[in-house]
Formats: C-alpha cells, structure tokens, sequence
C-alpha cells in the first residue's frame, strides 16, 4: 500500500490536511489552507479514500475534482491514500501507511476530523491519524522514510459541533473558498443525498463560518480544536 500524488509534488510542507473523502478538507479547513498558501506556506491535503463509495461520483470524477480544487487553492500537493470508502479505521497496516505519507511530506501541522464526528469515516480518520503519527515518529517503526515528528495536530469541523480552541479568519478569502468547494460538482450540484452532499453546502458552511467569525470579532471564521493544549506568548495577546 503507497499514496499517490494526484497534483504538484511531494515534498516537506507547513500544513497537511487529513480528509477521509474528496471536499472533506475544502469544506472544514478550506479557507485557513487557502490562507496559508497565500503567506507562502506549503500546504498540502492528503485523502484517506478516494470517495468511491459515495452516491454521487466516481474515484475517477472525484479526482479529477480534487486536482481543479488544488489549483484554485493554490496547494502545494495533494495525495491519495487509497484506502477503502465507508471502512476506514485504526489498524496496524492502515497506520502504517498513513506514517510513510507523514515521513515523505514531513508536516510541521497536521490537521485531522475531530473524533467526535458521527461519520463513522470522520471518526475512524481521527484515531487512525493518532497512531500514525506516533509511529512516523518511532525510529524502530517498520515504516519507510527517516522519522518524523509532527509538531501539532488541529482538529477541524465536520457533521459535528466542536469546542473551538482556535479560529482563523477567512473573510478574505471565502470566495476562493466557495470556488473550491464548487470545484467539486458531482457532489455539490446535483441532488441534495445529505446534509453535507447537497446544493446548499455552502450556505450551510457559511452559517457556521459567521457563528464562529461572531465570537472572534470578525464576519467569517473557521475553528478547529487543538489536540493539546496552546503555548502562547503573553506579548501576542
């Protein structure tokens, strides 16, 4: 099992986003990626599965969806991982393969679903995420690649509420934002299958993004959840 580079090339980036689907990453931390690459940072996205198991779509489709998104997002590579749709989980060869990812891309951020997504997929990307970057970093770890320790994990906004412990404003750039997750028209322009595969994705996002931007002082803001707890310099404050 090995991942596949579907856009730029694989090398060391600042940010790596976790999605278990193609438009995961878009949606819950599209907007801070967006920001990110546009300071000059690498940034990168990396999908557990290639979405074959939706309703709507193809792996083909969605690829090719994920590869205008990257584009417009100005990402500095984005991969697939290939594991099965509807089954991901934590397990010791899933991990494995993820930690090789992690080693090649080598990723100072890491930002992953939270665990309390009712998406069974959502869930098992969380814990499975755990496990391989405790064993990116082991050096006895039968993975390829040299050792890598990832510096913080982040975890963004699913099908769930979260206790946001950061939020980044996006305003600037919300429409590029809502040009990426319109890159993904299978899932976003057809019928409404769910509350999140529907036309009115980015309305809905949108709320969400208001929500937070109106308890950090701004119109629009994305929150994430940081898996540990923040250092912060007093003088930023």
């Amino acid at each position: 099992m090995s991942f596949e580079t579907v856009y730029g090339k694989a090398g060391p980036v600042d940010w790596l986003c976790l999605a278990p689907h193609p438009d995961d990453a878009e949606i819950g931390a599209g907007g801070t990626l967006i920001r990110l690459g546009r300071a000059g940072k690498a940034v990168g996205i990396l999908e557990l599965s290639r979405g074959e198991g939706g309703t709507l779509g193809s792996a083909q489709v969605r690829t090719a969806e994920c590869v205008a998104a990257a584009q417009i997002m100005g990402l500095a590579w984005r991969g697939q991982l290939g594991l099965p749709d509807g089954g991901l989980v934590d397990s010791p060869a899933e991990a494995r393969a993820l930690a090789e990812v992690l080693r090649a891309v080598r990723p100072r951020v890491l930002v992953v679903p939270h665990h309390r997504d009712r998406h069974p997929d959502h869930f098992g990307a969380y814990h499975l995420a755990k496990r391989a970057v405790h064993l990116a970093g082991l050096r006895k770890a039968d993975v390829a690649g040299e050792p890598h320790r990832v510096g913080r994990v982040l975890l963004y906004q699913g099908n769930a509420d979260i206790q946001a412990s950061v939020l980044v404003d996006v305003e600037e750039v919300l429409p590029v934002w809502e040009e990426a997750i319109r890159a993904h028209k299978s899932q976003f322009s057809g019928l409404a299958v769910s509350e999140t595969v529907t036309p009115e994705v980015i309305e809905r996002r949108r709320a969400r993004l208001m929500y937070w931007g109106t308890l950090a002082r701004v119109r629009y803001a994305e929150a994430f959840e940081s898996d540990d707890a923040l250092l912060v310099d007093p003088a930023t404050l």
